[in-house]
């Protein structure tokens, strides 16, 4: 299949800044709130809540209206424009509340366009005559460029850490953004789609397996998130370093997606339909879990910068095995007529659900595992451990892939139109032909 290159540019670019918007704040806002503003361990956990509470409520919404409503394009386009004021609000808070409500909004935004870019690579990238590797891949680029950016800009201007530059950052990475959503192919959509048809999904029991480890393990990377800034800098990494350091996860996940995220669990073929790879779903998706497993134990063994500083490596390897891994298997589980819906169901749950619950999580055990104004990471990072050891295991045991080439069999049934209905209802009428080979047998049965 010729390799389209514009098509690969339009998706690249659209992939490349909807990562550096999230990745410009996310990895150091805690610094910010924790330090200069003086929040708690509990209200930054809202802070950071913001987003996955977003997530269920707008990706939903958002999926089925570009299912049967509009053009995913232009939902993007609109979300981003809106979403970009709000961080420039948000970067001039000083108080708990106006930087909740500023970033609360901002949220509902932008977790709206995030199920819609992978139903754009997934309904394109097969005609584009590229795998989604090459286009998933500037996610974490995207991610570490805007890391490394922030922090060359604050040695210039000899600042360190906890300023609101890092959402000064966002908001002009989602102007750009906006403009990318507006070149982007069309894509259609079908109405009539009910806004639950994705729920079919759950008749697939290794789906609700897999569903059930996601609610669990995705948001263990809260504590990551939360934790890694201050920990650094309680370690000697000094502030204005750390998102420079938490990029090398991104580094890290660039390669792994280009290099083994489709040789591990598999890709589509010309004809659409999913081949598994060397691990296939399963293992790739444990294996993802395994990766942060590592990292956490490191954390509550080490305080030695030497180790924590390549350990980040490791949440790269469990982002792409585990994070984008679980999107590619929803979307090769959906049928197209319901992509949209089934892509914000996996947000609602991965980046909602499990998000949320799970910075409260991390916001209490913070706050909890705490004494004389010092953190306890030891005890604070135990509890991702025990998660994600739980939940790869529980993914080996009760979650198995799809024979080769017969992904489409696992597919919800799709409801049959009426004249599809009456075809079948009417009777066949054969007719054999003089001299056929069926004609013959005929004859000789007669005889």
């Amino acid at each position: 299949m010729e390799f389209d290159v514009n098509l690969y540019v339009q998706l690249s670019l659209l992939m490349f800044f909807e990562f550096a918007v999230w990745g410009a704040w996310c990895p150091v806002l805690a610094a910010r709130c924790l330090g200069p503003l003086k929040m708690t361990g509990k209200q930054t956990g809202w802070i950071y809540a913001t987003l996955p509470l977003a997530s269920m409520i707008t990706p939903i919404i958002a999926g089925w209206l570009s299912d049967s409503q509009i053009d995913a394009k232009w939902l993007m386009a609109g979300c981003h424009l809106v979403g970009a004021i709000l961080l420039f609000v948000a970067a001039k808070q000083q108080k708990f509340w106006g930087l909740f409500f500023a970033m609360f909004g901002w949220s509902l935004c932008y977790a709206a366009t995030l199920p819609l870019v992978n139903k754009l690579l997934l309904a394109h990238h097969v005609d584009g005559g590229f795998g989604m590797g090459g286009v998933f891949i500037w996610a974490p680029v995207a991610w570490a460029l805007v890391g490394y950016l922030l922090a060359g800009l604050r040695n210039l201007r000899k600042v360190e850490g906890g300023g609101g530059d890092c959402l000064v950052l966002a908001a002009v990475a989602s102007l750009i953004m906006f403009a990318c959503c507006l070149i982007q192919p069309i894509t259609p959509f079908a109405k009539g789609t009910n806004i639950l048809d994705a729920l079919a999904l759950f008749e697939i029991p290794s789906f609700v397996v897999f569903m059930a480890v996601m609610l669990v393990v995705a948001g263990m990377q809260q504590f990551y998130f939360l934790g890694s800034a201050p920990f650094m800098q309680d370690i000697g990494i000094k502030g204005k370093n750390v998102s420079a350091v938490m990029a090398i996860a991104q580094a890290v996940q660039a390669l792994a997606t280009w290099f083994l995220l489709e040789r591990f669990f598999g890709t589509a073929n010309e004809q659409g339909v999913f081949e598994p790879g060397m691990l296939g779903p399963t293992v790739t998706l444990a294996v993802g879990a395994f990766c942060w497993a590592f990292l956490f134990l490191v954390y509550v063994r080490s305080k030695s910068p030497g180790l924590i500083i390549p350990v980040q490596a490791f949440h790269g390897f469990a982002y792409v095995f585990f994070i984008i891994a679980g999107q590619i298997y929803t979307g090769t589980i959906a049928p197209p007529e319901m992509a949209g819906s089934a892509q914000g169901m996996i947000f609602f749950v991965q980046a909602g659900l499990s998000l949320f619950l799970c910075t409260q999580l991390a916001g209490v055990v913070m706050d909890k595992c705490s004494a004389g104004g010092k953190f306890q990471w030891s005890k604070i990072f135990a509890v991702p451990l025990v998660c994600a050891v739980v939940g790869a295991v529980v993914l080996l045991a009760g979650m198995k892939d799809p024979e080769s080439g017969k992904q489409n069999a696992d597919k919800p049934a799709v409801e049959k139109t009426e004249i599809e209905k009456a075809e079948e209802e009417l009777p066949r009428l054969t007719v054999t032909l003089p001299g056929s080979d069926d004609a013959k047998k005929d004859a000789a049965e007669t005889d």
